[in-house]
Order: C-alpha cells, then structure tokens, then sequence
C-alpha cells in the first residue's frame, strides 16, 4: 500500500509523506517514497521535488512497529531512500514542519535543499536508544553544520530548532506562512536559476583543531556516559566523517551500528522506550469516550508530597487548592512552593511569565469545604489507616458526586480505605514518589471496585501531567515499595552478615544504582522505614528483619535531616561520612545475635540485592499486581533509580538467563534471608521451561 503521494503543481512534484502519526519510514512507505521519486525523475515536465510531510510532522523517524522484525531491513533501508532523493538530477527541496527526527532528518539530509517553519524540531534522538544514526546522518550532518555542532546534536541526542539550524547552513531558508506555498516557491526559483545540487556527501566537515575537539568529548563521555557505549560511538563516526572518505565513513557507520544493536545496553534501552509505551495499553479496558476532564484539583494534606502533586498539577496548567486544617502547615507549604519556583526561574528552568501563571494556578485553603468544586480530590495525608478514613468519610460527604477521588498512599490497602466512601468505584490510588514534581514514576492503582471510567481518567491525567502512568492491582506496598522491602531486608542482613554500610552503597552504585539503599534511606528518613518495619512485623510475623536499624532510629539517627542516620551529616551538607556510632550499634547486635561474621564480596552484594529484586517481581506478576513484566521495569527505571542501560529488574534477569538466576538464588539459600532467596514458583516454573518474563 502507497504511504506516500506524489502531486503536480505545474512544473513541480510534491511528494506528501503520509504514514499518520508522525510519517514513520516504514517499508511500505520507505518503497513508496522511492518510487515516487523515479516517478518525477522520470517525467520530464518536472523540474524541482518538494518532500513534505501531512499532518503534525515532517517524520518521526523509524516505524517503532518494525522494530525486530524482517520488515525493518527490507530494501529499501532509509540509508537508500536519502541516497535515492541526493541522487535525483533535479532539486530535491525537504519542507520540514513541527518535527523531524532521526531517519527523518537524515531523509533531508540526503535532499540538495532543506526549508522548514520556524520552531519545527529536528534532531538524531538514537543515542538515546544506545544506538547512533544509521541512514547516513553522522557522515551528512557534520558536512552541514560543522563537526562540533554536528557532534553534540549526534552524541547527545538532543534536538535543536529550525532556527538554530539556519544559523548553522543546516535550513537553507525559514518559511513564513504556508510552508508547501513557500517550499513550491523556493524549488521553482532553484529551477528558474538552475542551481547547483548540492549533495553533502560532496562537502568537508568544517572545524578548527578537530583531535582537540574529539579528545574533549572523549573526556566527557567518561566522566558523564562511562556505562553507556553509544556515545562513545558517537565520536568514532564522527571523526570519521571528518578524516574519511564519505563512502568509507558510510560503512563504518554501519558497522558501528550494527555492532551496538547487539549489545546488552542498546537492548535495555530499547526496552524501556517501548515499556514505557506499552504500560499506558490496559488489556480489557475498552477506550472511553466523552471521559469528563480533570481541570481542577484539590489537594487535602500540605506536606512535602502534597506540595509537589500540587506544583505536578499547576506545571500542566491545572488549577490547584491545597487544603490542610493546620494553618502552620498552610504556611511552611506556601513558602516552600514559592521557593522552588523561585530557584527554577533564578536557574532559567522557567521564564518569568510561567512563573506567574503556575503560582497563580495554586490556592490555599484551610477549611476542606474548599474541596467542593474539584474535578479530583487526591488525599496526601500521613500514612495511617484511621486517619485516611476520617479524612476521606469527610471528602465523600464535601466532594462532588461526580468527582474522581484519590488516595496518594504509598503502601497502605486502597481497598480498605475506598470503604470510607459511598461510591468506591470512583477511587483510585495515585502514588506519587518524592519530589511528585521531578519524579516521573506514577503508579496507578485499581482497586477491586474502581469503575473503568475512573482508571481511564488515571490513565489520562498522568499523560496530561507528564508522568509514566503504570498500572498495579493491590498489595502491601503494590509494586515498587514491595519489591523495595526485600531490596532493604537484603541490603540490611548483609551488614549483619559481615559487609560495611558504605561497601554495599559502594558496590550498588557501582553496578549502576542511583544511590546505594542506606544513602537512599538516609535521605528519604530513617524514621520511614522504621514505621513500615512496625507495621510489617505486625502483618507478617513470619518474616526476619534485621534489628539494627531500629537501633538507629530509637537513638534518634533519622537520617540527613537530622545530621545522623547510617552516616554522618556535617552542618550543611548531603554527604554522608562513616560513623562510627553506626558501626558500633552494629557491632552491638552482631554480638547479641551471635551472628557468624565473614568477608562479603562485592559480587554477592549485587547478586543478592539485584536478585531478589526480579524474584519478588516474579511474586507480583503471578499474583496479577503487576499486568506485564516491563510494566516492573517501568517502575524501577523511572521512580527508584535503577540503570536505565540495565533495563529493569525482570529484563535483567531475563539477559542472566532465568535458569542462571534460579541457580544462584539457590545458592544463597542458607543465608540469613534465605526466605526471600527461595525462587518464586513462576520464576522455577519459566526458567525451566526456558522461557523469558518479557516474552
């Protein structure tokens, strides 16, 4: 089927790139294009070639669906499709409006001529994919703009407006008004002056002391992507774009792409760009139409978490009350959100007219009838059932009936507390992780009553809001706490066993981790573990947990906030030093445990807390919490700082082998924890059967 149309306008040939969304280069399309360029190659009333594209792009890049499969290496590669529009005899004029991204770009690339409006996008985003562009954009591009330019858009990923572009050669002319008028106007004035073709692969690459050039961006890439090899890459074809031959630098980037399409790093990359797309597809849940919308919001409990959904909420435009009886806690969160938003204009994160309007956007109230307009009531209270059911008897009885109501717990039973209202099927849990307004990771929480009306107005905020909305069923902790509670019991027995606090930071950020768990719960505060380990052992007495850290809370080490946890806070600072008061609390219950001691290594730190990890995963996929195994993933990589180059949890499982993972789970099995170590029944049962948990 053609996706592309070819279109006479006298003397000039539009052809209109038309593969809805955003014009992904697929087979078909990728054939049509080509084909319609021989078309006007071959007619010779045609004197010019404008490509455009139809509704809101230029191109996307790569069909995402063709992605794996034999359709995405059929002739002809988009490498080709640029090499049939910079072959063409007559000017090949690329009008690029709103976006044009990877292969899109190097499609124009391969045009004699490029015009775009004023504030299009345009960019080579595949570094971020592990990749590097593989249609010929690291030989053309520098060609265009320079190797420095060129570089950091390559290495980077990072796009740059058509603007900018001009300034650099890359655009040729901005169009003001309709761009296909003004792009037919450009190619037949080409045509009239008979203009030279002007095909990169013909030009230099211009810049001063390029080894230098190179040689600092090596040195960045070590200090800032030393995990990652594509930007590394990135520098190599480059250079070769400089120093070589186009054809020669041609096939060296395709080697080099073809080289980094296999590695580990590429493929957890590509993972999580489509796990994060795919956690947003709910199997079951027919799309609604008509969903009422959610413009106003109001926000009862003005702690730090209610203060940060209230900024997440203004950032999207949404107007905000946040509401708390106490007038102390009214105050402390009008100073602090008015102190973020201050910083974030001072550092030029925002201008001074989205200053105006998000402060704006949020209002104050100390009596919860203020809750009475709200489209979404979202509760952010203290972590205590009874008062999550006062507050929300109050909200029901003071909230429209036809408002969606929200429950911002982080462990505590969603269906236990949609008890408290009369129509628990429009409540829902919606966990934002701290800071709500830095933190992408929003997880959705459908309780056994939630109407599909109220998860789909979930689903549908967190996209307005710009979060990674992932669905999750009800569970102590439901999907990253949970996981998270095993993590800690790991990372807390082996300082039992014999590790240092700072060896098992050391190791775990190491491997890749954000931060270690004891930094983690030295800055989230002590104390909140410490309240959950009560409850826990409550609920599941069965379970070990280890003693020491209630120490350090009952001796007031609550962490950063209060200058000590399990390490040390100089006045001032955020880094922790060792302490020996830690050491020797531990030492203290070492000896009344009669725990055996013995040297851990930094491998089996790694294994056991990584481990464990994709283990109780395993639990949560079984027990339905979680829909699909890349749904964990999503969580990890985008709320607890797990290496985004890693994939998540259950993907780095699956790249261990699961027969691997279960055999040294085994191993670990006479551990203090050897609980949590025992494989989990669908983990033994895939591994066995050679199968994967994102299949």
């Amino acid at each position: 089927m053609s996706t592309a149309r070819l279109d006479l306008h006298d003397d000039i040939a539009v052809i209109t790139l038309d593969n809805p969304p955003v014009n992904a280069l697929s087979h078909a399309h990728r054939s049509s294009i080509v084909a319609h360029l021989q078309a006007a190659e071959a007619n010779n009333r045609i004197r010019a070639v404008v490509l455009i594209g139809a509704g809101d792009a230029f191109c996307g890049g790569a069909e995402i669906r063709e992605f794996n499969t034999p359709a995405a290496l059929a002739a002809p590669i988009t490498r080709q499709v640029a090499e049939a529009a910079e072959a063409l005899k007559k000017p090949v004029v690329a009008a690029i409006h709103k976006v044009a991204m990877g292969g899109g770009l190097e499609l124009a690339l391969g045009c004699h001529y490029r015009v775009a409006s004023a504030g299009a996008a345009i960019g080579l985003p595949e570094v971020k994919l592990g990749l590097l562009p593989g249609a010929g954009g690291t030989q053309r591009l520098p060609r265009a703009i320079g190797a420095a330019a060129a570089l950091d858009m390559i290495m980077t990923g990072e796009p740059r407006k058509s603007q900018d572009l001009a300034t650099l050669g890359l655009i040729d002319s901005i169009i003001e008004g309709d761009l296909l008028h003004g792009a037919i106007g450009y190619a037949r004035a080409l045509a009239d002056r008979a203009a030279p073709l002007r095909r990169l692969r013909d030009e230099g690459v211009a810049g001063d002391n390029l080894p230098a050039l190179f040689a600092a961006a090596r040195e960045r890439v070590a200090r800032e992507w030393r995990a990652y090899p594509a930007p590394v890459c990135c520098i190599e074809v480059v250079e070769a774009a400089a120093f070589r031959p186009f054809d020669e630098g041609i096939r060296f980037e395709r080697a080099t792409f073809l080289r980094l399409v296999e590695t580990p790093e590429s493929k957890a990359l590509r993972h999580a760009f489509f796990a994060e797309r795919t956690a947003a597809r709910v199997p079951g849940l027919a799309p609604l139409k008509d969903l009422p919308p959610i413009q106003s919001v109001a926000i009862v409990g003005a702690g730090t978490m209610g203060c940060g959904i209230a900024m997440t909420m203004a950032n999207a435009g949404l107007s905000v009350v946040l509401v708390d009886v106490s007038s102390s806690a009214l105050e402390r969160a009008r100073a602090s959100i008015a102190d973020t938003y201050a910083s974030a204009l001072a550092r030029g994160r925002i201008d001074a007219k989205a200053h105006e309007r998000r402060t704006s956007l949020i209002q104050f109230g100390a009596e919860l009838s203020a809750i009475g307009k709200a489209d979404l009531v979202i509760e952010a209270v203290f972590e205590d059932m009874a008062i999550k059911h006062k507050v929300f008897a109050q909200i029901d009885a003071l909230a429209r009936p036809d408002a969606m109501l929200a429950t911002n717990t982080s462990t505590l039973d969603v269906n236990a507390i949609a008890r408290a209202t009369r129509d628990p099927g429009r409540l829902l849990g919606l966990h934002f992780f701290s800071p709500a307004n830095v933190m992408r990771l929003l997880e959705i929480v459908r309780g056994e009553h939630t109407s599909d009306q109220t998860l789909s107005r979930g689903l549908a905020l967190s996209r307005r809001i710009g979060k990674v909305g992932v669905v999750c069923g009800v569970c102590d902790g439901f999907i990253g706490n949970r996981m998270l509670e095993e993590y800690l019991r790991q990372a807390y027995t082996l300082v039992e066993e014999g590790a240092t606090p700072q060896a098992v930071d050391r190791a775990l950020e190491a491997w890749g981790l954000a931060m270690g768990p004891f930094r983690m719960m030295d800055m989230a505060g002590q104390d909140i573990g410490w309240a959950v380990r009560k409850r826990l052992k409550i609920d599941h007495p069965d379970k070990r947990y280890s003693t020491w850290p209630d120490r350090l809370c009952e001796a007031g080490r609550f962490g950063q906030k209060t200058g000590a946890g399990v390490y040390r806070y100089d006045a001032g600072s955020r880094v922790g030093q060792p302490d020996p008061e830690t050491a020797r609390l531990i030492a203290q219950v070492v000896a009344e445990q009669g725990t055996p001691q013995r040297t851990v290594s930094d491998e089996e730190i790694v294994e056991r807390c990584m481990l464990v990890l994709a283990n109780e995963g395993a639990r949560i996929l079984h027990e339905g919490i979680a829909l699909r195994a890349s749904d964990i993933d999503v969580v990890y990589l985008t709320g607890y700082g797990f290496p985004r180059y890693r994939g998540g949890p259950m993907l780095y499982a699956d790249q261990l082998g699961l027969a691997h993972v279960v055999q040294r789970l085994r191993a670990y099995s006479g551990a203090l924890m050897g609980d949590a170590l025992a494989p989990a029944p669908l983990l033994a049962t895939l591994a066995s059967e050679g199968r994967r948990f994102n299949e």
